[in-house]
């Protein structure tokens, strides 16, 4: 059962946030391989992989859960590329951000918005 999870998620994950999740995985394979388990697993194995959302949906709820933390601001990047690479436009990310503003205030959203500004410019938005 742990391999199909794990198999599964690596899919995923790979199709949601492919290159920094590979980066991130290796990274926790060195320091904590236990957790690199678990990152795959529940999030991506259990959870993106279950049939209720498109990934689309995931990854705009993630987006706004991330933006709304205020300070998960690297995995808030990693998802905003993930929200991009699972049809998300640049206009639906700005109005997550917007949306934000109403619910977890302004510098939350101007934290979402600085990020979202970084990502667009690295894929030459």
């Amino acid at each position: 059962m742990a391999e199909i999870r794990y198999e599964v998620g690596s899919q995923v994950m790979n199709q949601v946030v492919g290159e920094s999740g590979v980066r991130t995985r290796e990274f926790l394979k060195g320091i904590a391989p236990d957790f690199e388990r678990f990152l795959v697993e529940f999030p991506f194995g259990d959870i993106y992989s279950r049939p209720g959302l498109d990934l689309k949906s995931r990854e705009i709820a993630t987006v706004a859960a991330l933006t709304a933390l205020g300070y998960a601001i690297p995995q808030l990047k990693v998802h905003i590329n993930g929200a991009l690479n699972v049809g998300c436009t640049k206009e639906e990310i700005m109005e997550i951000m917007m949306q934000m503003a109403v619910y977890a205030g302004f510098p939350a959203a101007l934290n979402g918005l600085n990020a979202a500004k970084e990502v667009f410019t690295d894929r030459s938005f």
